[in-house]
């Protein structure tokens, strides 16, 4: 279905409960955390749109020139994009709080609509985020309830751009926890269990 400006699905919730967002990878698309989200939030209103760039037929939400090297101009334009988007579904079906929960790129341009947003999102799962500038402060950000998860060895999200994204957020006063495990870029039960304490 394409609604909004993206290819998505989506699965209608009980009315006055929340609405989550759930955003792919690289390469991947609606189907990745769908299920996963729909088992998270049974009540809940779940959307999961496709990316809208193509990168040698991988699906992605924004432009990139290299490997942690953004397009920042089309960034930008995803951001607004996925803003209207979010605002859009959430009146749509009277949703009382909204929840995003985005993996590698999917967290990007999660994290960045938080950045540019502030308070759009009530709580948000970022797995796996790199953010490799200095975002602006937004005090709209504050009590945003926020979820960090990384690996230590992860070779695409260097731990240090990790901890400076959580430093950034705690400066906004978002309440932010972090989850780490030893490996790379892939998702482990640890975390599993911390979206799990983030939405439940």
């Amino acid at each position: 279905m394409t609604e909004h400006g993206y290819v998505h699905r989506l699965k209608a919730g009980a009315p006055g409960k929340p609405i989550l967002f759930t955003l792919h990878g690289t390469g991947g698309d609606e189907n990745q955390f769908f299920d996963f989200a729909s088992r998270l939030l049974p009540e809940a209103t779940i959307v999961s749109p496709r990316g809208d760039v193509s990168e040698y037929g991988a699906a992605r939400f924004f432009r990139r020139t290299g490997e942690g090297v953004y397009d920042m101009e089309d960034l930008a334009r995803a951001t607004e994009k996925m803003a209207a988007y979010v605002t859009a579904l959430k009146e749509e079906y009277g949703a009382s709080e909204v929840y995003g929960l985005g993996f590698s790129n999917g967290a990007n341009i999660l994290a960045n609509v938080i950045i540019e947003k502030g308070n759009l999102f009530d709580r948000a799962a970022l797995l796996h985020p790199l953010i490799p500038f200095q975002p602006a402060d937004n005090a709209g950000i504050a009590g945003t309830r926020i979820l960090i998860t990384a690996g230590e060895r992860d070779p695409i999200c260097p731990p240090a751009l990790t901890k400076a994204l959580a430093g950034y957020f705690e400066r906004q006063k978002a309440a932010v926890t972090t989850e780490w495990h030893p490996g790379g870029h892939d998702i482990r039960q640890n975390e599993v269990e911390a979206m799990h304490r983030l939405f439940g």
